[in-house]
């Protein structure tokens, strides 16, 4: 393996790890303590969707974690990271933002989203980029 695949895995790794920890704990949040989750938030309406949503945010976090026990984790787990990243964020700015319809609390985990999302697109070309066959050979060699 090249050195740019070795480093854009173990960044991969870390960032998988950190993006996972964090969806577990914010995905559970609601789910174990909904009453302390909306103090934070503000109130909901619908109690049983915020858990709904927070325990798709805590399976995707789970994945994360898995990917980032890899070596290198796969593309895949870019397309996770950064599209859940992506899709939340949007919407924290579309609904905190610009409606002004969910607390501005929200504007703070765009601003975190968009940094898993800018790191997971820095992190992609080294997790597509092909193994060097002479690097491999040299390693067994």
């Amino acid at each position: 393996m090249d050195r740019e695949r070795i480093d854009g895995g173990r960044v991969a790794r870390r960032l998988a790890a950190g993006q996972g920890a964090f969806f577990l704990a914010t995905g559970l949040w609601p789910i174990m303590h909904l009453r302390s989750f909306e103090a934070v938030t503000g109130p909901k309406l619908e109690g049983w969707l915020v858990k709904t949503v927070g325990a798709l945010i805590a399976v995707a976090g789970a994945a994360l974690l898995v990917a980032a026990r890899q070596r290198p984790p796969g593309p895949e787990t870019a397309v996770l990271g950064a599209g859940m990243a992506g899709a939340l964020g949007a919407i924290d700015v579309w609904y905190a933002g610009r409606r002004r319809r969910i607390h501005p609390i929200y504007l703070a985990d765009a601003a975190l989203e968009l940094g898993f999302a800018g790191a997971w697109a820095a992190a992609l070309p080294a997790l597509l980029s092909p193994p060097d066959p002479d690097a491999s050979r040299a390693a067994v060699g």
